[in-house]
């Protein structure tokens, strides 16, 4: 007799973001994947910004709004919220200033993940 492994997200998480919606749309553009991806990676560029913000050199320099950026992805086109600072001096590491592609991010974050690394781990690496 076979143990059924647990899933890495439980079931009760993946009911919450499909309701209402077929299975099968979450994998078309603009879809829940796409929308996961969007939500992840400006929570990444938002904990970036605070860690800029929280260094020394930072002195007198806040938040001030957000840029809308559009990036190519293997399955098509994101339009992601980058935050600002005052001073002009953030500079995010996962996208670049000026950087228009964001290719592997899927397989980043999956295999990130398969390793068994939490999404709060993963958060904090990017």
């Amino acid at each position: 007799m076979s143990r059924r492994k647990e899933p890495p997200i439980p079931n009760d998480l993946l009911d919450q973001l499909l309701a209402g919606d077929a299975a099968s749309a979450a994998f078309e553009q603009g879809g829940l994947l796409d929308a996961l991806k969007k939500a992840l990676t400006e929570r990444a560029l938002n904990a970036e910004m605070d860690h800029h913000l929280a260094g020394d050199d930072g002195a007198g320099n806040m938040r001030n709004g957000y840029g809308r950026k559009t990036v190519m992805t293997e399955t098509g086109t994101m339009a992601i919220d980058v935050p600002r600072d005052r001073q002009a001096s953030f500079d995010p590491q996962l996208i670049a200033k000026y950087q228009r592609r964001f290719p592997g991010f899927d397989d980043k974050i999956v295999s990130m993940y398969a390793r068994g690394m939490s999404t709060r781990e993963i958060t904090g690496h990017l």
